[in-house]
């Protein structure tokens, strides 16, 4: 086997037209604070749903500024999930509030909205579901509590709840993230899609140092962030935005071929898939992450893979358990016992819209032989 034969975990679409988008702006001259900006805005929040989005420059920045934007400051409590990546719970120690963690469901892995619930107190000021892995909360069981809600959706693009509202859609801050492995790429970059005109002026002026509404140079009127989207970025955005509907089917394609190629493994090894969508939810695909049956070395198995040409990976460790966090919060084992469980078992497959029907059939196979 070469390094070329070996499956890689995610893969980009790329081609002509994100290089001549990139080209156009170069030729301009204006590379950033120009005309892309608001039009990847204006071409992105009507396909989640939106009045509003705001370009920033990560999915990271994007939960930051929302929770921001709903008034979450010290010594507040926002209610999350631990199965996620850090950056959901990291955003709101940014602003001094601390990160109160409640079980998953079993089935989705999202928030377990009981779970939820049960960890509000008087000082909880706002929710921070995580439609993880592309597949939606259940956010209208969260909005019965009638606190803010910001919404990490930066695994959930072309997600929809079962009411038919689009992940995003529903009016709240809703952070998306354009890394290299998402349903579409920019590079480095996010997107808020947001309800409000107030909180989209907020976000506007915080991601760009606190800059004026009218963008007066010498006018900082509240405290901001570098937080802006380059155009460069942006026209690669719009590129993506025009071709998102088939690589979303590509990926959609993708998981029908793996669910078909590993339902003997599902069925005789007790290995654990994505769940399927339920009563009208629509997952965005994002990854194709499998829980191995229980009591499998997990290391093990992922350096198994590797030596067969597949790479694979750990998705994802609890986040209460990380070392910051066990340090800051005394947080331990058995307080999640479902994240803890799921997050044990968990890795991720090879997984992105060109993958063809041969290389899934390769990943079965092999973790087949490894699992036999």
């Amino acid at each position: 086997m070469t390094i070329t034969d070996e499956i890689p975990l995610a893969r980009p679409v790329l081609g002509e037209a994100e290089e001549q988008a990139v080209l156009d702006v170069l030729r301009s001259g204006q590379l950033s604070l120009g005309p892309r900006v608001a039009a990847f805005e204006a071409a992105f929040a009507p396909r989640v749903g939106a009045p509003y989005a705001s370009a920033v420059s990560s999915g990271t920045s994007g939960l930051h500024l929302g929770l921001r934007a709903v008034g979450v400051g010290e010594g507040d409590e926002v209610v999350t999930s631990p199965f996620s990546f850090v950056a959901s719970a990291n955003a709101v120690l940014y602003e001094r509030a601390r990160p109160v963690f409640a079980d998953i469901d079993p089935v989705t892995l999202n928030l377990d909205p009981e779970a939820a619930a049960a960890a509000i107190t008087d000082r909880t000021t706002a929710l921070l579901p995580v439609h993880i892995f592309g597949y939606p909360a259940n956010v209208a069981a969260l909005e019965r509590h009638g606190l803010p809600i910001v919404e990490d959706a930066c695994e959930a693009l072309g997600a929809v709840h079962r009411d038919g509202v689009p992940v995003g859609g529903r009016g709240h801050p809703a952070a998306f993230g354009f890394y290299a492995n998402k349903q579409l790429t920019t590079g480095e970059g996010g997107m808020v899609a947001i309800g409000s005109a107030e909180h989209k002026e907020r976000i506007d002026s915080e991601r760009n140092q606190g800059r004026a509404p009218d963008m007066g140079w010498l006018d900082h009127d509240r405290l901001g962030f570098n937080y802006r989207l380059s155009d460069l970025a942006c026209a690669i955005g719009l590129a993506q935005l025009d071709r998102l509907d088939d690589m979303l089917a590509a990926r959609r394609r993708v998981a029908a071929s793996y669910r078909q190629a590993l339902a003997g493994l599902e069925a005789d090894r007790g290995l654990v898939l994505p769940c399927a969508d339920m009563g009208g939810d629509r997952r965005g695909w994002f990854v194709f992450v499998v829980q191995l049956p229980a009591g499998t070395d997990r290391d093990a198995t992922i350096h198994a893979l590797r030596g067969l040409g597949v790479q694979s990976k750990p998705y994802l460790p609890a986040i209460h358990l990380m070392s910051f966090y066990r340090e800051r919060y005394g947080h331990r084992p058995g307080e999640f016992p479902v994240a803890e469980e799921v997050a044990a078992r968990s890795i991720a497959l090879p997984f992105f819209p060109a993958l063809s029907d041969a290389q899934v059939g390769r990943v079965a196979e092999a973790l087949g032989r490894v699992l036999r």
